[in-house]
């Protein structure tokens, strides 16, 4: 890779970060049930460069975040790490297109709560601030287990969220002009 691909692709990195930041913003402000897309620009980074650049994009923009509204959401960036990590990884294998973000979509709607709800849980006793905490509190209140509870509405939330999140990413790589990715074989850098 020389130079000037690496630079374009860490110029892109840090502009799916912002997606990242913003779509996750509006949303989180507009409050929209079961839907976050604060892992967009994590999901387009991994399927086009690769699950190293998509991690790196997952986890700088967790740090980010953190620095900008506060800590509480650093310890979720092995989640957008590992969202990172899963996409590229897929996207090397087979071409992003819109099967595969579906089968992706599902694959983290499991994979991001099996690590996140141990943070929530271990590290904030489950509430997180988010739409999910009806629901866990309800559990909690119906005799269920703390992970359970988190566990439970994570999964719920993600199979809306993360599959939402591939189809659009999906979407923006079958229609951007192919002159932003030239020399760029999907996840293969």
């Amino acid at each position: 890779m020389n130079k000037t691909n690496k630079t374009y692709i860490l110029i892109f990195s840090g502009l799916a970060i912002a997606v990242n930041l913003v779509l996750g913003t509006v949303v989180k402000m507009i409050g929209i049930p079961l839907l976050f897309l604060d892992t967009v620009g994590t999901i387009f980074t991994a399927a086009v460069f690769g699950p190293l650049y998509g991690a790196m994009t997952g986890g700088l923009t967790n740090v980010i975040q953190g620095v900008i509204s506060g800590p509480k959401i650093i310890p979720f960036a092995f989640v957008n790490i590992a969202v990172g990590l899963v996409v590229g990884f897929v996207a090397k294998r087979w071409k992003f297109n819109f099967s595969t973000a579906i089968i992706t979509g599902l694959i983290l709607a499991i994979v991001a709560p099996l690590i996140g709800t141990p943070i929530a849980t271990y590290v904030y006793g489950g509430i997180t601030g988010d739409f999910n905490d009806v629901i866990f509190t309800w559990l909690v209140q119906s005799g269920q287990k703390i992970f359970t509870a988190a566990f439970i509405p994570r999964v719920t939330s993600n199979l809306v969220d993360k599959i939402a999140s591939c189809l659009i990413v999906s979407f923006l790589i079958q229609r951007l002009p192919s002159k932003y990715f030239k020399g760029v074989k999907h996840g293969q850098i």
